[in-house]
């Protein structure tokens, strides 16, 4: 087979959708070697470049100019003989010409449409014209969580059988094991505390930072929070202020991929609050370094976590402080619910998604 890519957000984005990107053709080109990966964009960088040195793996320059890849894309990926052209962030080419070439998409999340309030009229109209072309053009739509594929038939109006759950899995620095000298390196770089729970995640009002924060006043639990600062971030550092958590609360900024697994690792308890997510990354990064989970009860996350991960109402703070302080004072139910959320979290290895997404491939040229 041969599997043409919209590779903007590979080469471009740094989390979510660059992640998925990349992480999606490393699998793919480690474990169906036989198959060729096209990416397609105007340009490349430097991320992903050890994934681009895969034999199977080539960049190709994409047909320049403004909204060339709406409209020239499609065709480029056709005169290169693609079985399949795959948009990996909600997107497909509006212009193909008449050579057959059969059309994916993956849709991550409809948040634009649940939590309206968080975008701009602009962006909402913007998103759902985009989605819902996207949708239509596609012979098939891949969601990333049984979630996305409800709020995908529920607000886009596909059927059910057009739309498969492949989920997605997460970088391999997560799975992989540091010398106790790195860990300690990253622990004075950070100035991390002894013991704290973590939070990571962009700051922003739908992720619920501000519940952590009131869940820990008055206690001394310290938190460590790994995220880009957006405008709510202001909301944050006034209840900081207010009830003088500045000691107790510590935001990590410039921290890579391999020192994010460690953070991950040295933390007691990972917490996320989140009000609603498409899946949920962060919580498998959290299961894959044998750190508890505190997750929401709402939508896909629950998916995510497994049945051991410890689950709050996102909008009681209450209720997310009496889970904190009980998984903080016990260190075995800690360890059993790590455990046992380690054994869970194999459903999201390389091997499994990557087989999966090549059986769901084949099926669509038959």
């Amino acid at each position: 087979m041969k599997i043409a890519y919209d590779a903007k957000r590979f080469f471009h984005n740094t989390s979510g959708l660059g992640n998925y990107s990349r992480d999606l053709i490393r699998m793919l080109s480690k474990y169906f070697p036989e198959n060729q990966y096209l990416l397609l964009n105007k340009n490349k960088s430097d991320r992903g470049k050890e994934i681009l040195q895969q034999e199977n793996v080539h960049f190709i320059e994409s047909s320049k100019g403004n909204f060339s890849r709406q409209f020239k894309m499609g065709k480029d990926a056709q005169k290169q003989n693609a079985d399949i052209f795959h948009g990996l962030s909600g997107e497909l080419p509006l212009k193909w010409d008449k050579t057959p070439i059969k059309k994916v998409v993956t849709i991550h999340d409809l948040i634009f449409m649940r939590y309206p309030q968080y975008y701009s009229f602009f962006d909402r109209k913007i998103h759902f014209w985009k989605f819902k072309k996207a949708a239509e053009t596609a012979d098939k739509i891949i969601a990333i969580s049984e979630q996305t594929k409800r709020d995908i038939i529920h607000y886009l109006k596909v059927p059910e059988d057009k739309i498969e759950v492949i989920y997605q899995g997460c970088h391999q620095a997560f799975k992989e094991q540091q010398t106790t000298e790195i860990i300690q390196k990253t622990k004075e770089k950070f100035n991390l505390p002894e013991r704290f729970i973590l939070n990571v995640g962009t700051i922003e009002e739908r992720k619920n930072l501000l519940n952590i924060v009131k869940a820990i006043d008055k206690t001394e639990i310290p938190l460590v929070v790994v995220g880009r600062k957006t405008k709510y971030f202001s909301k944050i550092e006034q209840y900081i202020k207010k009830n003088k958590l500045e000691k107790q609360i510590y935001f990590l900024e410039g921290v890579s991929m391999d020192e994010l697994a460690i953070i991950y690792k040295l933390a007691d308890v990972f917490v996320y609050p989140s009000r609603f997510e498409g899946f949920g990354i962060p919580i498998i990064e959290a299961l894959f370094s044998k750190t508890v989970v505190i997750t929401s009860n709402t939508s896909c996350l629950p998916e995510a976590g497994g049945k051991d991960s410890v689950y709050i109402d996102p909008e009681n703070y209450l209720d997310l402080k009496a889970k904190i302080e009980f998984l903080w004072d016990s260190e075995s139910e800690r360890k059993r619910r790590a455990d046992k959320g380690f054994e869970f979290v194999q459903n999201f290895n390389d091997e499994p998604i990557s087989h999966q997404l090549i059986k769901f491939y084949q099926k669509l040229l038959l």
